[in-house]
């Protein structure tokens, strides 16, 4: 039976996945700054679980007269927090009412505030409060950042008081989650038994090629225990893995990453803030409301290496960048859980491209006609299939698409998705990536996408949805030879040649594929 988990739709996982990394990437280092206050508010003071610790009046008040001699409003509580005490018949007009009793207590090293010390505080508090007034804690000298979308820079955030403060660090550490289950295509179990040393020294394999390990244990499958294992990833996951141990609670979270894999609740929490005015004021694109897991993220991951070679995994991240990285993860780690994801991309990728040559023959039985260069061999090789199909059985009998694929699957192998055409990558004698690479690509058995002029190759072929990327294509140099001063005309040849190309290229769509006006 195959994977019945559902992949998630481009729509939502690319903003998800583009606001996960904006907040590890840009946001992080803010969130580090206010972790550390946060627990500087909170001084381990010596002898503070023990006899000689002063009472609880004396540090109270101590914190209390620290906000009169520096001037700094004490923090607000929020208006959920008030709402108990009003509902407890608290006076509306009460001057305390809306302080934040919970943060005085952690400045004055207690864990939290018990209301029987009230009447002892009031009028040293209140007094105080007239003099300081109230007012957000933290974030109120924001430093700046840009925004998400390129459209100017702003505070990172706007004032916080204390619970804000610590559910910006939860919402972070969420963030670091989403991104490392996205980008590394780990299993929930993997990804709990990440720990805070789980970065391995990075490599240097040359110009431009570094390499990045994650280590860590695989469970399922493994066993009692699990079993030590590696992860080669790219550099942002491996950056993320940092951020998450740098966010992570040393002591709740016993030496790992994350202290809790539950997923729905702190991803309902994330969601809220980038769909809602905050995420608004950052320029994060919205997530649609849809239910989103663990699994799916990896699901997903597989889907798009196997559907979209060369497209784009999110906002930054080119999917080819990551198919490489992961396929030298499984060869230098042929047993190891790697292999297993490899496998769930190889597997997705042979059923997209079977697919893919199945909507191609439904096409050309509907009279839609592929064009380039290798358009007359695919016809000649659907003919080919269409008399097997009318040879093969009574007549007036409809052929399953099993029996189709059948005939399919051996031409399906050869197939190779680029962004701008198909490659029947039948005959590497051919192929004029190969040609054009000479000596470098003797003894290849895939093509060169990188290097693909699918205009002139006899086995690369065009149909209706590569239009988009063509048309664009011909759009941008018509604006570059706009631009172009009359000095320059080397450069304008070269790129009406080009633009020459593109829109033949498009007139034969149009005319074989059906996209004409």
């Amino acid at each position: 039976m195959g994977n019945t988990t559902p992949p998630l739709s481009n729509d939502v996982f690319q903003p998800l996945v583009a606001a996960a990394l904006y907040v590890v990437e840009v946001l992080a280092p803010h969130v580090r700054e206010l972790q550390q206050q946060l627990q500087e508010m909170v001084p381990n003071r010596p002898g503070r679980n023990n006899r000689e610790r002063p009472d609880w009046r004396v540090e109270v008040l101590q914190a209390i007269d620290r906000h009169v001699q520096e001037g700094d409003p004490f923090d607000v509580a929020l208006d959920h927090v008030v709402a108990e005490p009003l509902a407890d018949g608290w006076d509306p007009d009460d001057p305390l009412l809306r302080v934040n009793l919970i943060s005085l207590a952690h400045e004055s090293g207690r864990r939290a505030f018990h209301y029987t010390w009230l009447p002892t505080l009031r009028g040293h508090l209140e007094k105080a409060v007239r003099e300081v007034g109230l007012s957000k804690r933290w974030g109120r000298t924001a430093a700046l950042v840009d925004r998400a979308d390129g459209r100017g820079s702003i505070p990172w955030t706007l004032p916080m008081n204390t619970t804000e403060a610590r559910l910006q660090l939860s919402r972070a550490r969420t963030a670091c989650l989403i991104a490392l289950a996205a980008l590394t295509g780990m299993r929930k179990s993997e990804l709990a038994e990440l720990t805070l040393d789980c970065r391995l020294p990075p490599e240097q394999l040359g110009e431009g090629r570094g390499r990045y390990r994650l280590k860590g244990k695989v469970i399922k499958g493994r066993k009692l225990g699990g079993e030590y294992d590696q992860w080669v990833t790219i550099k942002q996951a491996y950056d993320t893995a940092e951020v998450a141990a740098s966010l992570a609670d040393r002591v709740k979270n016993d030496g790992h990453l994350f202290k809790s894999l539950s997923f729905f609740t702190p991803y309902e929490w994330f969601l809220t803030r980038v769909n809602g005015p905050k995420g608004r004021r950052l320029g994060l694109a919205p997530i649609p409301e849809v239910p989103v897991s663990l699994r799916m993220l990896r699901r997903t991951l597989a889907v798009e290496m196997a559907h979209r070679p060369g497209g784009l995994l999110a906002a930054k991240i080119h999917l080819k960048h990551i198919s490489v990285v992961t396929t030298e993860g499984y060869a230098d780690c042929p047993g190891g859980a790697q292999s297993v994801l490899m496998a769930e991309f190889g597997q997705e990728e042979r059923e997209h491209k079977v697919r893919v040559a199945l909507d191609a023959f439904h096409d050309y039985r509907n009279g839609i006609r592929p064009a380039g260069p290798g358009a007359s061999d695919l016809l000649d090789f659907f003919a080919f299939v269409d008399e097997q199909l009318d040879s093969s059985g009574a007549p007036n009998i409809k052929r399953s698409d099993q029996e189709v694929t059948n005939l399919l699957a051996k031409r399906a192998k050869s197939l190779h998705l680029g962004p701008v055409n198909y490659c029947w990558f039948l005959d590497p004698s051919k192929a004029l990536c190969l040609k054009l690479a000479g000596a470098h690509a003797r003894g290849a058995t895939e093509p060169l996408i990188g290097m693909c002029d699918s205009a002139r190759c006899p086995q690369a072929t065009h149909h209706a949805g590569h239009r988009p990327v063509w048309a664009a294509s011909a759009e941008s140099k018509k604006v570059f030879i706009a631009t172009i001063g009359r000095a320059r005309r080397t450069e304008r040849t070269r790129l009406s040649t080009e633009l020459a190309r593109d829109e033949r290229v498009l007139a034969e769509i149009d005319a074989l594929c059906g996209t004409g006006a």
